[in-house]
C-alpha cells in the first residue's frame, strides 16, 4: 500500500476556519430538512445494495478492497468488472443516504486523510488566490473562487462517510451540488466521466458521471456549520455517500468532464475504480 497519512482528530487541537465566510457571509444555517421523496421515505442506497446483492454481491464487494497477491490479479480484475456491472445496475438517483437519527456526528473527532507528508495548505503567497477550475467537455469553462462557490445555491445534508477500511462517521456537509455545477458550465452530451483533481500531491480520482450527478454529490466547502479547515480538505472537496472515502477527493483544484475514465491515485494501484457504496 502506498504511503499515506491518517490523523485521528480525537484529542488533537484543530483550528477551524472562521464561521464568517467569503465576503463576510453569515454563519451557515442548519442542513435543510429532507425534501427528496426517497430521502423522506428513508431509502438508503447502501442498505439497498447489501440487501439486493445477496451472497454473490457481498463476495464481489469484499474481494475489491485490496490488490491481493499477483497470482490473483486476473481473477480480481474479473471480479471488479462484475462488481462494477452489479453496482451500476443497482445505482438509482432516487436512492438517498439517510444517516441514523440516533447517531452522533463525529465533530472534531472526524478522521483526517491526505497523502502528502504534511497536511496540505493552500499558500496564496506562492500560488496566488485559490480557485476551482471546471473544464473539459463543457460549453463554458470557469474558474470559481471560494466566494463564488459560496454565492451559488447551497445544499446541506447530514451524511454517512464510508471508508474502504471499514469505519464510518457522520458529518453535515454543505456546498454546491454537482448537478448545479454541471448546469452552470453546460456539460456536453459526450461527457461520461468526471475527474476530481487535488493539490494534495496531485491526488485525483475519476468517477462515472451518473454518480457525479447524484443529488447528494456535493462540492463541499463547509462541514458541521463551519468552513472547512485544512484537515478536512479546505478550501473545497467533493463528497458523496454513493462512493467510498478514497474516491472523494479533498483539496480540490480542478473538475474535468471527460469522454473516457482516467483512473485515479488508488485506482491505478489496484483499488476498485468504481468505488461504490
Amino acid at each position: 500500500m502506498r504511503g499515506r497519512s491518517f490523523i485521528s482528530c480525537h484529542g488533537r487541537s484543530m483550528r477551524r476556519e472562521a464561521d464568517e465566510g467569503p465576503g463576510g457571509r453569515a454563519p451557515f444555517a442548519a442542513a435543510r430538512s429532507p425534501s427528496h421523496a426517497a430521502e423522506r421515505l428513508g431509502i438508503d442506497r447502501r442498505r439497498f445494495l447489501i440487501a439486493s446483492s445477496g451472497a454473490l454481491g457481498s463476495l464481489l464487494l469484499a474481494a475489491c478492497d485490496s490488490e491481493g497477491p499477483k497470482s490473483a490479479k486476473s481473477l480480481l480484475k474479473t471480479i471488479e468488472r462484475k462488481n462494477e456491472t452489479l453496482e451500476r445496475g443497482l445505482f438509482r438517483h432516487t436512492s438517498m443516504n439517510v444517516a441514523s437519527a440516533s447517531a452522533k456526528i463525529a465533530g472534531p473527532k472526524f478522521p483526517a486523510y491526505f497523502i502528502s507528508k504534511k497536511v496540505p495548505v493552500w499558500d496564496e503567497a506562492t500560488r496566488g488566490p485559490w480557485h476551482l477550475e471546471i473544464g473539459g467537455m463543457v460549453k463554458t469553462p470557469m474558474k470559481l473562487t471560494l466566494a463564488d462557490l459560496a454565492a451559488l445555491p447551497r445544499t446541506g445534508y447530514r451524511l454517512d462517510h464510508f471508508c474502504v477500511e471499514g469505519w464510518t462517521a457522520i458529518a453535515t456537509r454543505s456546498g454546491v451540488t454537482m448537478t448545479d455545477i454541471a448546469k452552470l458550465v453546460g456539460v456536453q452530451p459526450g461527457a461520461r466521466y468526471v475527474d476530481f483533481e487535488s493539490f494534495d500531491d496531485n491526488y485525483h480520482e475519476s468517477w462515472d458521471i451518473e454518480s457525479a450527478m447524484h443529488p447528494q454529490t456535493i462540492v463541499v466547502y463547509a462541514q458541521d456549520g463551519h468552513y472547512l479547515n485544512e484537515y478536512w480538505g479546505a478550501p473545497a472537496r467533493v463528497y458523496s455517500p454513493v462512493k467510498l472515502g478514497y474516491k472523494n477527493t479533498k483539496y480540490l483544484t480542478r473538475i474535468m468532464f471527460l469522454p473516457e475514465r482516467n483512473g485515479g491515485y488508488w485506482s491505478d494501484v489496484g483499488y476498485e475504480w468504481y468505488g461504490g457504496v
